[in-house]
């Protein structure tokens, strides 16, 4: 099965595609321990916080992996594209596949300031609709995916 868009990777580059809605999420999760933050991140827990559960045996994201989730009674499958794995930066990104209602990509990523040892969570994305219901509700899309966005965040603080 085969990504829903051709820009793979572009969530780690300095633009954004075009032609997409963009979202850039932030926040500041204080001097916390970094590898266990990235546990959450890493192991679903912070979409299990979040209310979206990962289906089958997927116990950690890894480059090239399938992931199907459930939230709102929808299946929303995803693949895991990259996996940033460095002292102070550790993260993922994954891509829509065929039945997800979005088309694009989200990158989730935790860095360590090494001078402060203050953590912060970043969530990119680039997406638009996928499926012909998705494009009938047109912008409310935009809304669920911020919305979900602050949810991970919130998370992650926990």
């Amino acid at each position: 099965m085969d990504l829903t868009y051709p820009e793979v990777g572009a969530t780690g580059r300095d633009e954004l595609p075009a032609g997409y809605h963009h979202l850039h999420e932030r926040q500041v999760l204080g001097a916390v321990d970094l590898e266990a933050a990235a546990t959450v991140l890493m192991t679903w827990q912070m979409h299990r916080r979040a209310g979206v559960k990962p289906l089958g045996d997927v116990p950690r994201a890894t480059p090239g992996q399938d992931v199907t989730f459930r939230f709102a009674g929808r299946t929303i499958p995803c693949r895991v594209v990259s996996v940033v794995d460095e002292a102070d930066r550790q993260g993922f990104t994954y891509g829509t596949l065929p039945g997800h209602p979005e088309c694009g990509e989200e990158r989730f990523e935790l860095q360590r300031d090494p001078a402060t040892g203050v953590v912060t969570a970043t969530i990119t994305a680039f997406s638009r609709p996928g499926t012909p219901i998705a494009r009938l509700l047109g912008p409310l899309g935009v809304v669920v995916q911020t919305w979900m966005a602050r949810r991970y965040l919130a998370a992650l603080a926990r």
